[in-house]
């Protein structure tokens, strides 16, 4: 496998940002943070909410961001190639906003693994790191990482993590069927799939157990906390003495972690957001 990124490589990237979008960024009033982390987008996938994400990124804005792994799901595109331009224009402005000064750093996750192979160098001003240490504004020290590496599945079993990703494409092809009913009439996006975890006991089992084994070993490390994605569910929460944050994904729930200028942490669900937005523009046009 090859360890090194080349000239081309890197002139690619420029020229792709230098492009124009499909959809182009709107000029809208941006909310800025001091930091953003999402993680789970799955770029290459029919599951991929990459019509929300565009505009998270359209009206979000902030000093550091972290991209907390499988943002391009390298699995699936091995299976069968998917790429529409919606996945397109989330890649350009991730790009640009590099471009525009933003600190990016790219943790791998499982399903893009093999950008691993290039953690330590700089893709478009964008960083590639296995890891990172996060200090808030109030001086916290985060760890930050995907969490494939603490799931037993992922890393014993993996042709059982394969299964498992088959069933849920199964599970989020009747998500987007139920979406698009609900669409139908006026009704805002609700995730089938998150609702179907948080009910089934293994699953929140395994949930909870993931989170205390995540909390455990950043406390091992000596830091004040830990920000990972990887089992798609968003949380703030304190186990023991560490604060264990979750970004969600961009597939079922539509979240990010931000961080406010104070240090506060806070799980923005963009599903809300706009379903806000639209109730207070109809609102708008009937007054």
């Amino acid at each position: 496998m090859p360890t090194t990124v080349t000239l081309a490589d890197v002139t690619d990237l420029a020229d792709f940002a230098n492009s124009r979008p499909h959809l182009p960024e709107r000029a809208v009033e941006r909310t800025r943070y001091r930091t953003i982390w999402i993680s789970d987008v799955h770029l290459g996938t029919r599951g991929c909410n990459a019509g929300m994400l565009i505009d998270f990124l359209d009206h979000v804005d902030s000093d550091t961001m972290y991209l907390v792994g499988d943002i391009v799901d390298g699995w699936r595109l091995r299976r069968k190639f998917y790429w529409p331009a919606a996945h397109s224009d989330v890649v350009w402005r991730l790009l640009k906003r590099a471009g525009r000064g933003t600190r990016m750093i790219f943790i791998p996750g499982n399903h893009d693994e093999a950008f691993r192979q290039f953690c330590g160098l700089d893709f478009g001003g964008i960083a590639i790191r296995r890891n990172a240490i996060h200090v808030t504004a109030d001086g916290r020290r985060l760890l930050v990482l995907h969490g494939d590496e603490f799931d037993a599945i992922t890393l014993a079993h993996r042709w059982l993590a394969h299964v498992g990703d088959t069933a849920y494409s199964l599970l989020m092809l009747a998500n987007r069927a139920v979406n698009a009913f609900r669409r139908r009439f006026g009704l805002p996006y609700w995730s089938l799939s998150k609702h179907a975890k948080a009910r089934v006991k293994n699953a929140v089992a395994f949930i909870s157990r993931f989170e205390e084994i995540v909390a455990e070993a950043a406390g091992a490390r000596g830091v004040d906390g830990v920000v990972c994605g990887h089992i798609h569910t968003a949380e703030m929460r304190t186990i023991g003495d560490i604060a264990y944050f979750n970004d969600g994904d961009w597939v079922e729930s539509a979240t990010a972690l931000v961080e406010h200028v104070d240090g506060r942490m806070e799980i923005v669900h963009w599903a809300e957001v706009m379903a806000r937005r639209e109730a207070a523009a109809v609102l708008a046009i009937a007054a």
